[in-house]
């Protein structure tokens, strides 16, 4: 699928085989989940602006590079993304981190954002959405509607398994923005959960049930 980049290097993919065992406990799988997302960070920022620079070394002067321009923005949805925020600093610590909250009506069915917070220069940043599981897809679109309403143009979307219901719906509605997954699975449940997925990503961050 076009702008869809799905990750087969042989660490992730052992990685998220250990976040699908249900033995996992909560302390390992946020560990994996921030490990992940920086393996996978690496790739994401592929593509960040770079600036001739003149070094010196103990021996001598050089050239070298420096990332340029405003560089990245990370925007966690709440709560499950938070998860992937340290990985991806790790990697470029001087990315700077929004958040964005999302619930669904329970008559319309649609996502209604309750919290908004960004960079005031994040029009001007490469913004990359964490959502670990892009199921529908319905809050990942939501987000980044918001983000556009924001005159935020330069979009990515990172997760960690999307199903494909849940790509369709991103490309579809936002044929604009790349995504990257670690992992690809055919199908929802009647919950709407990934199968088979890993179970709630959140729950399982958290401690929470």
């Amino acid at each position: 699928m076009k702008n869809v980049f799905i990750f087969e290097h042989p660490l992730i993919r052992h990685k998220i085989t250990l976040l699908r065992d249900k033995r996992t406990n909560t302390k390992e799988f946020r560990e994996i989940v921030s490990e992940i997302a920086m393996l996978m960070g690496y790739e994401v920022t592929r593509n960040l602006p770079l600036e001739e620079i003149e070094v010196e070394t103990p021996v001598g002067k050089g050239k070298g590079y420096k990332i340029s321009g405003k560089k990245l923005g990370i925007v966690p949805i709440l709560r499950a993304g938070l998860g992937m925020v340290d990985g991806i600093l790790q990697l470029l610590p001087i990315a700077k981190v929004g958040h964005i909250g999302l619930y669904r009506d329970p008559e319309t069915l649609e996502p209604v954002e309750y919290y908004c917070k960004l960079p005031s220069d994040a029009a001007e940043r490469e913004i990359v959405v964490l959502d670990p599981m892009l199921a529908t897809g319905g809050s990942a679109s939501a987000a980044i509607n918001f983000l556009k309403a924001r005159n935020i143009t330069n979009i990515k979307l990172m997760c960690l398994i999307a199903a494909r219901p849940g790509l369709e719906k991103i490309i579809n509605d936002h044929p604009d923005v790349e995504i990257y997954c670690a992992a690809v699975d055919e199908k929802l449940n009647s919950h709407g959960y990934i199968v088979p997925g890993l179970g709630d990503a959140g729950d399982r961050l958290f401690g929470t049930k």
